[in-house]
């Protein structure tokens, strides 16, 4: 595949603008597709891009083509519509599918495309949209070894480091297993920042006590930059997409025939939030609600 091969990508959201742009700048002709906000599409398109009519158009003309949307639900939208990708397929078209997905779909979606003379891989994504700007995210890979050595130089342009972890779903299975560790991490320290409040200890002084600790971690900066600091931007990720993820690492668990009693305990706090209202809201929000069922005080936001 060379260099300037045709590239077309599909939600270009918080994440999704960032990875399109690098693309763009780094010389591959870029067709992008948005949603309801024309924010990012409209500057995508002032930097070069072209905006498509259908994923139906798009992958007709394109060799490579990125979807970035919430989840399997969108995804098996845009491939099986009756204008979709799978109606424009076409031999050696690559699918490269970042959402954070079921995998059970991504194989049975894998299984269509090849049927059409097409291939899907799955390239979940980690880090934030920051790191999708600068073109330094990470990238989870289930891809077989020739189509990933093809779409490579395409996904350094937005990717830092690049893990190839097995076969089409194994990186959305890592993906899912990552985001377990991240929102099982979160949910405890809502407890924990709770367990402070409802017992008198200085919010300040156990993030410094953490912070000097062995379990100090980026996540837990993140989110004590909410919890103490007020700030609304500290983690981007809604609690819609926290219980989302969670609800399909539980599904993945319960394939695999094992016990995974913390999955349950976990998703049970952001089932909480969810059903509260609070599902737009952004996943170090979840200490709101915590503090709240415990008669506790709630982060005062900045702005």
């Amino acid at each position: 595949m060379s260099d300037k091969a045709k590239v077309g990508f599909i939600g270009v959201g918080l994440m999704g603008h960032g990875m399109a742009k690098n693309i763009l700048l780094n010389g591959y002709p870029t067709t992008i597709m948005g949603n309801r906000n024309r924010q990012p599409v409209d500057d995508l398109v002032s930097k070069g891009a072209t905006e498509a009519t259908s994923p139906k158009a798009m992958a007709e003309s394109c060799d490579v083509v990125h979807l970035c949307v919430t989840s399997s639900i969108q995804v098996e939208d845009l491939c099986r519509r009756a204008d979709g990708l799978l109606a424009g397929a076409h031999d050696g078209l690559i699918v490269i599918d970042c959402s954070t997905a079921d995998p059970t779909s991504t194989l049975a979606l894998a299984e269509e495309f090849k049927a059409k003379g097409a291939t899907m891989i799955d390239a979940p994504l980690g880090m934030t949209p920051k790191e999708a700007e600068t073109g330094e995210l990470n990238t989870f890979v289930g891809s077989d070894d020739a189509t990933l050595e093809k779409v490579r130089p395409i996904l350094e342009t937005w990717a830092k480091n690049i893990t190839h972890m097995g076969p089409v779903s194994t990186g959305h299975k890592a993906k899912l297993i990552n985001n377990f560790l991240a929102l099982g991490y979160n949910a405890l320290y809502a407890e924990a920042y709770t367990a402070c409040r409802k017992g008198g200890v200085d919010l300040q002084k156990f993030r410094e006590l953490i912070t000097g600790g062995g379990i100090n971690s980026g996540m837990f900066q993140r989110m004590s930059n909410y919890i103490i600091d007020g700030d609304p931007n500290a983690h981007l990720f809604s609690l819609n997409n926290c219980l989302k993820d969670i609800k399909y690492f539980s599904q993945l668990a319960d394939d695999a025939n094992m016990a995974a009693p913390m999955t349950g305990a976990a998703k049970s706090y952001y089932q909480m939030a969810v059903a509260q209202g609070g599902g737009d809201e952004h996943m170090p929000m979840l200490t709101d609600y915590v503090s709240a069922s415990s008669g506790a005080e709630k982060t005062v936001r900045k702005g």
